[in-house]
């Protein structure tokens, strides 16, 4: 298997903070380093983990050997829960619940984890262990209801039209409502993954009575990651929330001097010139409260603090005191927002590295703050695994017509692919007289606009102007001779089409919208490991993986 590796900055989509997180900015250094004190691709993370005590590691082994063995899990992943309990740091990701598992970068971020675990034992000579955080607490139903699948002519997106006339935590709805869109979404994805293993898997996980987004996924990310023993838990128990109090009660108990800092972290980043991922303002606060509406479902309400120092939630207003009672008593019916989660996480695990994708790694550069006041130290961020993986066809019909992925991404869609790879396939002798006149004609447009400009101003903007045109014009002539190889050669169509459903499809990077368990089907229960391999630090951008 074969691997080249291309900067972040060429990859379509990506953010200037991140760019500049991941390449290392001379202009923003210092105030990166303020924001991230921990260098992306280095190891020292892995000789400063946190230390807990022996009472809050038992009640987390405990807590997470239950889980774990719900979720099917083997020894490998038992072991490494004794492992913590008996003093292992932790590397940590985590992702929403999606369908089916969602889309290839959930599997990155689980390889990113395993494989950071694996060097930073050997580095530190202190166990690491990978666990998954299952984002359950969260409320967006149509953002997890739906996975991307690849056909022979497109992107088939499958969900189960799930409906919440409430923001519920998803983790908890159930994936078979009765309609029978269950039943339809797991025959049709069993269909395009032609009935590989992991279709039996999902109709195993899925199909379970009473499986809910979360159950199933977590089973499901479990047997992918067996072999590795990766630990996945689901925090929204009263278990995992009394061990994240600390978090809960500092975003209580410092609501305001949490709020002032965040504003100012925030107009920091936009004077910096990026982008603040969560927007601040005046009586913001850090939780949600959860609670029982008419129907008895878990409603998660966004908690607002007004002015008098109280609390509001819905139509119901709590006073500090009272939230700390609620926390005392029923710790999960509090759940941290975005900026807060990674601190909640912190203060249950002992996290030596977080790997996230670039939107968690803009999240941190705010809530940065939120873990210096809470927890006193700000837990190292380092990129997930970033990559495209070429199918032996894909990357054959790639090497025969000479096409990168940068290439790819340039063109945007097939059709204008299809125009490169036409002018690719022209005879050499066409080639070279269409380069000659272009070099010839551009080399004398240019001495002729030169020379008019140094008779008058005006009539060299004016010359400058018609030789653009001229030069459009000879563009577009070879455009032309480029459409004449593709309307006479259509393979170059269907192979520019099958190259952008591979790689680039719809326009989003693959990672970003095909689903995991599709590249599953094809490679089996090895794909994890491959994934593992690549995962290492000898690669800071994107990696384009030939299979």
């Amino acid at each position: 298997m074969q691997a080249e590796c291309i900067p972040i900055s060429a990859l379509p989509g990506t953010t200037k903070l991140f760019r500049d997180f991941a390449e290392g900015s001379a202009e923003n250094t210092r105030l990166l380093r303020r924001w991230y004190p921990h260098e992306p691709f280095s190891m020292e993370w892995a000789k400063h983990a946190p230390e807990f005590s022996v009472k809050h590691r038992a009640l987390l082994a405990d807590a997470l050997h239950a889980q774990v063995t719900e979720f099917g899990g083997g020894e490998a992943a038992l072991a490494n829960v004794e492992k913590l309990r008996k003093g292992a740091a932790a590397v940590v990701t985590g992702q929403q619940v999606a369908l089916f598992g969602g889309p290839l970068l959930t599997l990155l971020k689980a390889a990113t984890a395993v494989r950071k675990a694996q060097d930073a034992t050997k580095v530190s000579g202190r166990e690491h262990v990978p666990v998954f955080w299952l984002a359950t607490e969260d409320h967006d139903l149509a953002e997890v209801d739906q996975v991307a699948l690849a056909t022979k002519q497109g992107v088939e997106t499958i969900n189960l039209d799930l409906r919440a006339d409430q923001p519920l935590p998803v983790g908890g709805i159930r994936v078979d409502d009765g309609s029978g869109a269950l039943t339809s979404a797991l025959e049709r994805a069993s269909e395009l993954l032609e009935w590989a293993p992991v279709a039996d898997w999902l109709r195993e996980f899925y199909g379970a009575f009473d499986a809910t987004l979360a159950s199933a996924f977590g089973k499901l990310l479990t047997r992918l990651f067996a072999k590795q023993g990766l630990v996945v838990m689901d925090a929204s128990t009263r278990a995992f929330h009394a061990l994240g109090a600390k978090a809960l009660r500092g975003a209580i108990e410092q609501a305001e001097e949490l709020e002032a800092a965040l504003i100012v972290r925030s107009k920091e980043l936009e004077d910096a010139g990026y982008h603040a991922q969560v927007k601040v303002d005046a009586g913001m606060s850090l939780l949600f409260l959860i609670s029982a509406n008419e129907d008895g479902e878990k409603v998660r309400l966004s908690l607002r603090r007004g002015a008098g120092g109280e609390w509001k939630a819905g139509a119901k207003t709590y006073s500090a005191s009272e939230l700390l009672t609620i926390l005392e008593a029923e710790p999960e019916r509090l759940s941290p927002n975005a900026l807060l989660r990674a601190v909640f996480q912190d203060a249950i695990l002992p996290t030596a590295a977080y790997i996230g994708g670039p939107a968690e790694i803009a999240y941190f550069a705010q809530s940065a703050v939120v873990y210096e006041k809470i927890l006193g130290r700000v837990t190292p961020v380092l990129p997930r695994l970033s990559a495209t993986l070429l199918e032996p066809a894909i990357a054959q019909t790639m090497a025969v017509h000479e096409v990168s992925l940068l290439q790819v991404f340039e063109a945007k869609t097939a059709e204008e692919l299809a125009v490169r790879l036409g002018a690719r396939a022209m005879p050499i002798e066409g080639k070279r007289k269409i380069a000659a006149v272009g070099n010839a004609m551009d080399a004398e447009l240019t001495a002729l606009t030169e020379y008019m400009g140094a008779m008058s101003a005006d009539l060299g903007r004016s010359a400058g102007v018609s030789a653009n045109k001229m030069r459009y014009q000879m563009s577009r002539l070879r455009r032309m001779a480029a459409a004449f190889e593709v309307q006479k050669e259509a393979s170059l169509l269907k192979h520019a089409k099958a190259i952008m459903l591979n790689v680039y499809p719809d326009g989003h990077l693959q990672e970003r919208l095909l689903a995991g368990v599709g590249f599953v089907a094809k490679h089996g229960e090895n794909l994890s490991a491959l994934l593992v391999e690549h995962a290492g630090q000898e690669c800071p951008g994107h990696r384009v993986i030939a299979l």
